[in-house]
């Protein structure tokens, strides 16, 4: 089976967002709009160097928007690829659900 894009996108956010210290982390970034690596430290039990490698991982899969500030990075939800990763995510399992319905008939 040939993967598409699309597939391998949704994949790689859902193997970023399938983290409990990640969920975390999206969830303080939609609170408080933007935060810089040091104010998510201070709010989660983890070394710095752990949530840099988390930001990291969402960063890569789309999923946050980031800007470099000197020493500083300060990290923000992106909200058009949030709602696109939900939307493709709602998309395969409501196909997935409609293979399903179709076998159980």
């Amino acid at each position: 089976m040939v993967h598409s894009g699309a597939d391998e996108r949704l994949a790689a956010q859902l193997k970023a967002v399938a983290h409990p210290a990640r969920l975390q982390i999206l969830e303080l970034l939609a609170e408080r709009g933007e935060c810089v690596c040091g104010e998510i430290v201070e709010v989660l039990p983890l070394a710095q160097s752990t949530v840099s490698q988390h930001l990291k991982i969402l960063k890569k899969a789309g999923l946050l928007c980031g800007s470099i500030d000197g020493p500083r990075s300060c990290y923000c939800l992106d909200g058009a690829a949030l709602l696109a990763f939900r939307k493709a995510f709602d998309e395969r399992f409501s196909e997935l659900e409609a293979c399903n319905k179709l076998q159980d008939a």
